[in-house]
């Protein structure tokens, strides 16, 4: 197996302060939460995303087999790579749910963190767990967070309170990892278990397709006209395979107008200049993984997330650009949201791919919606689309459509 590039894309879901990102650094030694402000208001607004390498020793068996260290736990050996991840560290607090809605479309397995000092289950961890119902993920570990804050009795409470959560949900039978992440106790059996996820088959022969889930300007403030390089996409390959030189295009690229209710976006075309997954050059990306892709973009786009919810592809290979949806709509069964039916106007936020996008109902009649857009999105019939609804003043996870 090769090690240039992640095979797996691990993402987290679970309740604000839950310990998603500790967790995360544990796994990576990367803390994601670089956004100025997720720092300053010490949550996770934008996705965070790192690789790692888990190793594994030759010599030895069980869950301290597995690290991400330079050395065995138990017997001090040298281990040897076994598989390579992306983390994808998603928000948890409600109002930003439609974020971690977005990056559910790269994710290919789930760490559900579950913290230990709070009943379970917490509001978000309920709606988390609807997602994964919704996405139908079955790569899923539960890690039971924070343990050492509740003890011994306090944390087998806790542990059935996750199992009878979990009881008729597509992950019952999910296993349950208590972690203390700050000491390095039982993250080594959450590797084991990533380790020895079934890794999707991957479609290398279609036309190659990447969803875009960060977006930079690496130039500094003061840097020389002549040596400011192009804007960067960070993402997910999903299928196909990209390669440096390649002539792209990113949908629906950068807005040109914008009316009272909806925007205007020219697709842009461009040329790959470079790939990376952080640490290593790619002369191509296939599948799997979070990569890098240097551009000829200007950076003035791509700064701040500019790009994030775009898609790319080969010229002319890409989904139409929509201004409106017609979705087949599924209900959740939801006891703490009271029954309301659709009507016209009515505002919605929808997950479509990595886009978040605002939507207003146009017609509804039982489970058939149409939708006019926000800002138009690229998406192929039969995609997957979260949608949340404006209820008591909160945006709250209702339902999901397919593109008819």
């Amino acid at each position: 197996m090769s090690f240039e590039q992640s095979v797996l894309n691990i993402g987290t879901l679970g309740h604000i302060d839950h310990g998603k990102t500790s967790l995360t650094r544990a796994i990576t030694g990367t803390w994601t939460d670089r956004h100025s402000e997720s720092l300053k208001r010490n949550m996770t607004i934008k996705l965070g995303y790192a690789d790692a390498i888990i190793k594994k020793c030759a010599n030895c068996t069980g869950p301290s087999a597995y690290t991400t260290g330079e050395r065995c736990k138990d017997c001090g050996g040298a281990p040897e790579p076994f598989i390579r991840i992306s983390m994808l560290d998603a928000p948890g607090h409600e109002t930003l749910m439609a974020t971690a809605i977005a990056g559910s479309s790269v994710i290919d397995g789930i760490l559900f963190v579950i913290a230990a000092n709070e009943p379970c289950p917490m509001q978000q961890t309920k709606e988390h767990l609807m997602i994964i119902n919704i996405l139908g993920l079955k790569n899923v570990v539960v890690v039971q967070s924070k343990v050492d804050l509740v003890g011994k009795e306090g944390a087998v409470k806790h542990y059935n309170q996750i199992k009878e959560f979990l009881r008729g949900s597509s992950i019952e039978d999910a296993p349950i990892i208590p972690v203390m992440t700050n000491q390095d106790i039982n993250v080594d059996a959450v590797l084991e278990k990533i380790a020895n996820m079934d890794v999707p088959k991957r479609d290398v022969g279609a036309n190659p397709l990447m969803y875009v889930v960060r977006s930079f300007d690496v130039n500094k403030p003061s840097a020389d006209a002549t040596t400011i390089v192009g804007g960067i996409i960070g993402g997910a390959v999903v299928q196909g395979v990209f390669k440096v030189g390649d002539e792209v295009e990113i949908r629906p690229g950068i807005k040109t107008e914008e009316h009272s209710k909806r925007e205007n976006y020219t697709p842009i075309i461009t040329t790959i200049t470079g790939m990376s997954t952080g640490t290593d050059q790619l002369k191509e990306a296939v599948p799997g993984g979070l990569i890098g892709i240097s551009t000829e973009v200007d950076p003035a786009f791509t700064k701040a997330d500019g790009l994030m919810g775009n898609i790319v592809g080969h010229v002319g290979k890409l989904p139409e650009t929509v201004t409106a949806l017609a979705l087949t709509y599924f209900k959740l069964d939801r006891k703490d949201i009271p029954e309301q039916g659709m009507k016209d106007n009515d505002p919605l936020i929808l997950g479509i791919g990595t886009a978040t996008v605002v939507g207003y109902v146009k017609r509804a009649k039982k489970d058939k919606l149409e939708l006019e857009l926000r800002h138009p999105v690229c998406a192929a019939k039969n995609t997957k689309v979260a949608i949340m609804r404006n209820l008591g003043q909160r945006w709250r996870l209702t339902g999901y459509g397919i593109i008819n």
